[in-house]
């Protein structure tokens, strides 16, 4: 990379070489071929998944009664900003780790599992998530194909404190509808499933836990995709705050509630370990990460990324 972080950027960070993690991994690999024994299952996934999932419906399903109380809607949406978001980031996650198949070993397995985790989220969003999500690993930072990167027209409108506070309170909006503006992705059976399947849930829901359950739900989505500490994910793992280095990991708290997406250079490197594992990664190769930029605060983080004004959306790097 040669430009310099100095002044708000007007372009991406473009270059030629190839992301950092194959050769990374290759590395580790023959210096520390013990590595390989991270790889597989987390067999503990499945019951988090089913907890969180049920912890999240039974909360929407009986907590509007609070509001027939006084100062009934300031307890509702308390509970959805501190318990509803932490399980709804949660469960975008624990679908993040599933895509990856690191819950089952047979895909199916793993795929239906996603369809459980996708309950709460309303909309069916596991099946375009692991579609968009692979090519995010397979061809990170590629022109086209990586849907992670916000698009030119939006990095431009929404600049400056206000324009990346704007965009960050309803990053959740634009993380979800912004790939199908960068690749159109296949229909397959596992898709319609889980439209099928969200689609005949959600209708079961809100019969029986009426509106008020769907919009605690609903507002879990907004609070965990915005102005949330651990929406601080999405900018600490690909936006540039130091030349030269491309993904970051964070090594804070919030791993111990988000199956340790912070180690996120680590991930990248090997997505094949499950994200239980990926400090014993870090101890088994620390001379491949200790000289790395890192975080410890995600809050501190989302601060810096709406204050600065030579970090915006243009703050990543990208491949023709």
């Amino acid at each position: 990379m040669s430009a310099t972080i100095a002044e708000a950027r007007t372009d991406f960070y473009w270059v030629e070489d190839r992301e950092p993690h194959h050769g990374r991994r290759k590395a580790i690999l023959e210096k520390h071929p013990e590595v390989k024994t991270l790889f597989g299952v987390d067999p503990q996934m499945k019951y988090s998944v089913l907890v969180l999932v049920v912890i999240q419906l039974v909360t929407a399903f009986y907590l509007p009664r609070v509001l027939d109380y006084p100062y009934g809607w300031v307890i509702f949406v308390a509970v959805a900003y501190l318990i509803g978001a932490t399980i709804a980031h949660a469960l975008f996650l624990a679908i993040h780790e599933i895509t990856h198949y690191l819950a089952f070993k047979k895909k199916s397995h793993n795929n239906i599992l996603a369809f459980i985790a996708n309950l709460p989220i309303v909309l069916p969003y596991a099946m375009s998530f692991k579609y968009y999500h692979a090519l995010h690993h397979w061809e990170q930072g590629k022109d086209g194909a990586d849907a992670d990167i916000a698009l030119a027209g939006k990095a431009r409108l929404f600049s400056g404190l206000l324009g990346k506070t704007l965009w960050f309170i309803h990053q959740i909006l634009f993380y979800a509808g912004r790939p199908m503006f960068v690749k159109k992705m296949p229909v397959d059976k596992w898709t319609v499933a889980n439209i099928v399947f969200q689609v005949g849930f959600m209708s079961v829901f809100l019969y029986y836990a009426g509106w008020y359950g769907l919009l605690y739900l609903l507002l879990t989505l907004f609070f965990a995709g915005g102005l949330h500490p651990s929406s601080g994910h999405f900018i600490s793992e690909h936006y540039v705050f130091h030349e030269n280095q491309e993904t970051y990991s964070y090594y804070g708290p919030w791993n111990k509630v988000l199956y340790n997406v912070g180690y996120h250079n680590e991930h990248h490197d090997f997505p094949m370990i499950p994200g239980s594992r990926l400090p014993e990664l870090k101890k088994m190769a620390p001379e491949f990460y200790d000289h790395l930029h890192s975080y410890n605060s995600w809050t501190k983080l989302i601060f810096q990324f709406l204050t600065r004004k030579d970090i915006n959306l243009f703050s990543r790097t990208k491949r023709h």
